[in-house]
């Protein structure tokens, strides 16, 4: 099995070949109706969401979508959600509650737009109003981190009873350039960042911010994509028939949620650096 350094995972979860949400709706689901809008202003191109059947049970499927040529990715906004995306998560979410439907999410964004326009339309009100909604959520909500889990703008999706994370994906409170420019104020010193920001499936299960590690295909997902496909199917069936996570969803949430990060936060001060 190849090695990866924190730094070569962040390159590979980044890697614009690698199956992205629309990608594992075809694969995985079938009769998918999109939907979209936030029926409040319009719509984000950048949150894919809707209904679909996962092996005949109905579900509901969201998101982030980003793109693989550059139209693509102009189009998705390089799968950075503004406000309008949160709120149709948000939707969706509140509709599949309605119906019954367990909630499946794909994480795979590098953050939140930043942009002016975006922060005047209310983006840290919808990302935390999303956080709101999850915690309330009465259905289950399985959450899969595909490739980047960039801050709040990936957290908006990923409250899951169970949160599954591809072994090469990287999950952290920021990007590596810009832990850089914050804690060294050099954004050079990336790599570095990544060696130090436990921002790997693997630094993530250990302190149990993510429940299960998807093994990828040797080189990445972006190398055998079917294969990848038949991992996260039968990881999301598994997950989908833990009989915990359906009798209080937002109670299991709650609990799992309250003690994340306890072992970590037993470390001696010297360690915690």
């Amino acid at each position: 099995m190849a090695e990866f350094t924190p730094a070569e995972k962040v390159a590979l979860a980044r890697h614009p070949g690698r199956p992205g949400t629309a990608d594992y709706i075809q694969a995985l689901f079938t009769d998918f109706f999109e939907q979209r809008g936030d029926r409040l202003s319009q719509e984000d191109a950048s949150i894919l969401g809707g209904i679909a059947l996962f092996h005949g049970r109905p579900v509901t499927v969201i998101g982030h979508r980003k793109g693989r040529s550059l139209a693509e990715n102009t189009k998705y906004n390089f799968g950075m959600p503004s406000p309008q995306g949160y709120r149709k998560a948000q939707r969706l979410m509140r509709q599949a509650e309605k119906f019954g439907r367990p909630i499946i999410t794909f994480v795979d964004t590098p953050g939140a737009y930043p942009g002016l326009e975006a922060e005047a339309g209310g983006q840290g009100e919808a990302i935390a109003r999303s956080l709101a909604v999850m915690s309330q959520l009465s259905v289950p909500l399985i959450t899969v981190i595909t490739g980047e889990g960039g801050s709040g703008g990936a957290l908006a999706l990923a409250m899951g009873n169970r949160v599954l994370m591809l072994e090469h994906a990287v999950y952290s409170v920021l990007s590596p350039e810009g832990f850089a420019s914050i804690l060294w104020k050099d954004p050079t010193r990336s790599k570095e960042a990544c060696d130090v920001m436990k921002l790997t499936a693997q630094d993530l299960l250990e302190l149990g911010v993510v429940d299960q590690i998807l093994p990828e295909p040797e080189q990445g997902a972006h190398t055998q994509p079917e294969q990848m496909f038949e991992t996260v199917d039968a990881a999301l069936q598994k997950a989908l028939g833990r009989s915990g996570i359906w009798s209080d969803p937002a109670g299991h949430r709650y609990k799992k949620f309250q003690s994340m990060g306890n072992k970590f936060l037993t470390q001696k001060p010297k360690e915690m650096l």
